[in-house]
């Protein structure tokens, strides 16, 4: 039997799919450098073309916070829950549930590094927005989605001065990439995020925008997959 609304025990896991499309990006994806405080990666793809193919691929890497690694127990490593976030976790419905669901609901009990980083890979010959431009659409789609209170900002306001430009952008800061230093940029003037990115060797950009109170638990180095 079957209710109406509710997502049997075998439903597909939607991550399968995301997974299937990574292997259509031109380019290494870059992630986070392995670290005893990030676990547990999940991807969000966006793509633009058209009759001739891909334009612009993006894929976005979202990552668990451990604050604790070494006591995943210690309640150190919760986040702050509102009301309505709590009763979806603590509120086990009747009907069994796909584990994959099961797991996603429970990782909602801990800090997350939502699409913290994020590979952006533009065809050869398209018109291409500067590593500028991407850094600054990723640092105020961040400060929309995940601070938009704290920064008062209204649903849909990306003309606020609340959000970040170009203007905050600073040159010749060095990004970490699977172990070397390579030229990158920064912003380093909103009281919510610090963002960081890099052209790639291989073409495309890099680009990472952390919560400042998670700073102190990460390495910001990153590997290529």
């Amino acid at each position: 039997m079957r209710i109406a609304g509710v997502l049997p025990p075998d439903a597909p896991d939607p991550r399968d799919r995301r997974r299937e499309m990574l292997a259509l990006m031109p380019i290494p994806i870059v992630e986070l450098a392995p670290q005893p405080a990030v676990d547990g990666a999940d991807f969000g793809v966006g793509t633009t073309g058209g009759a001739d193919g891909l334009s612009e691929m993006s894929v976005s890497v979202s990552s668990t916070l451990w604050r604790n690694p070494a006591d995943r127990s210690d309640p150190v490593n919760f986040a702050e829950l509102d009301d309505a976030t709590r009763s979806a976790i603590e509120d086990v419905p009747p009907w069994p549930r796909p584990a994959w669901l099961v797991e996603q609901v429970e990782r909602m009990r801990y800090p997350m590094l939502w699409e913290a980083v994020q590979t952006t890979w533009t065809r050869p010959g398209s018109r291409r927005a500067t590593l500028e431009d991407h850094l600054v659409t990723h640092t105020n789609h961040i400060i929309m989605n995940q601070f938009r209170e704290q920064a008062g900002l209204g649903l849909g306001e990306w003309d606020s001065p609340a959000l970040t430009s170009r203007r905050g952008v600073r040159r010749g800061v060095p990004v970490v990439l699977d172990g070397r230093p390579i030229p990158g940029v920064e912003i380093d003037t909103d009281p919510f995020v610090y963002a960081v990115g890099a052209a790639l060797p291989d073409g495309g950009t890099l680009t990472a925008v952390i919560a400042r109170e998670h700073l102190p638990y990460l390495e910001l180095e990153f590997v290529r997959r």
